[in-house]
């Protein structure tokens, strides 16, 4: 499996392509909010020519959700989504009016209920869903053991952890999530984060904050 990352929107959020090696293509957390990234986006799937067979999103956060229509419309495939988020993925055209960024286009609703334990399947890419509540209350995270990394969205990020002051948040059920969840993976796991650089298990569990 490939992964391929773009840091996308003012908010400077990471999207991922997961690419197996038949050119299927898994669109994570899409967060291209300006024509240009879109067009980035479908020009990358376009010259490769991937044949995207899914929208998955770790959690309903703005900033991981811009591009959510667009993806829909460009490519007609299903929105997994962990139904807990609903809540969150719904309040983004209220979160987009107080960050004034008016082109923010409303996410459609999921067509696929993702649940803790559950193994997708795309083409020659399968996914572990871990259900990891904290910094959102139906966040989760995408495991491939046979590759050894973690899509992880905003639980860990190197050094530090998601935010726990926005609707939902809980910092006792994100620290839970985090030693009792991901620490228990493999330490060689990268961990592939929804802000700033990727990180490894073994290398939070030495230095991240949220044991302190």
């Amino acid at each position: 499996m490939k992964i391929v990352k773009f840091t996308f929107n003012p908010i400077q959020e990471n999207t991922y392509l997961a690419i197996d090696d038949e050119k299927n293509v898994v669109i994570i957390d899409p967060g291209c909010y300006f024509e240009e990234e879109r067009q980035l986006l479908r020009d990358y799937i376009s010259k490769n020519e991937l044949k995207v067979l899914a929208l998955l999103n770790t959690h309903g956060h703005l900033d991981h959700i811009m591009g959510n229509a667009f993806v829909k419309r460009e490519y007609g495939v299903d929105l997994y989504l962990h139904e807990t988020d609903v809540v969150t993925l719904q309040m983004g055209g209220r979160s987009a009016q107080l960050y004034g960024l008016n082109l923010f286009e409303d996410s459609p609703m999921p067509d696929v209920f993702i649940k803790e334990g559950e193994i997708l399947q795309f083409g020659k890419m399968s996914f572990h869903v871990i259900f990891g509540p904290g910094h959102a209350p139906g966040h989760v995270a995408f495991y491939s053991p046979e590759n050894k990394l973690i899509i992880n969205g905003d639980i860990l990020f190197k050094g530090s952890y998601g935010r726990v002051d926005l609707p939902g948040g809980d910092f006792n059920q994100l620290k839970h999530t985090i030693t009792q969840k991901l620490f228990t993976l493999p330490d060689d796991t990268l961990v592939y984060t929804g802000h700033g650089e990727e990180t490894t298990i073994g290398e939070e569990k030495k230095n991240n904050p949220i044991l302190w």
